[in-house]
């Protein structure tokens, strides 16, 4: 690997390396994860950042490994890196698990529309005409 990875990229060969030995253990995808790295230049901080899960995990769980990830780079350590990446991915295929998905219908707190569709429907009908209106109530639906 010579050109720079990013967090993300390091988050999703995490992925990958899972998704290929899904009983595996989180020690063995830190290994790989240090000795595939080891010798490339360090992630930037720039881009402190893996891809969002929003709709599987809360953010404060997804990201709870990217400020040992922030110290491993600061410390230009690829283990405490690899570490912080593990409990993120742990977070990101436990939570699911562990609580059911987040996006399912009986976990309405998640569902960020319903906090939002008073106001946008007095908006809509105070600035759309009516047929306007019911042409995207209709898309919506579908």
């Amino acid at each position: 690997m010579n050109n720079q990875a990013t967090v993300a990229d390091i988050f999703r060969r995490a992925l990958e390396i899972r998704a290929s030995n899904p009983n595996g253990d989180y020690k063995n995808v830190e290994s790989q994860i240090v000795s595939e790295f080891s010798g490339s230049p360090f992630p930037s901080t720039a881009s402190l950042t893996i891809p969002e899960y929003d709709n599987i995990v809360p953010e404060e769980d997804w990201t709870a490994g990217l400020p040992i990830v922030l110290r491993g780079i600061q410390t230009e350590n690829w283990a405490e890196i690899a570490h912080g990446i593990i409990i993120s991915l742990e977070q990101v295929e436990n939570y699911p698990k562990q609580s059911g998905r987040e996006d399912s219908p009986e976990k309405e707190w998640r569902n960020r529309h319903k906090s939002i569709a008073e106001a946008e429907e007095k908006n809509l009908s105070k600035w759309m005409p009516d047929e306007l209106l019911a042409m995207a109530k209709r898309n919506v639906k579908s």
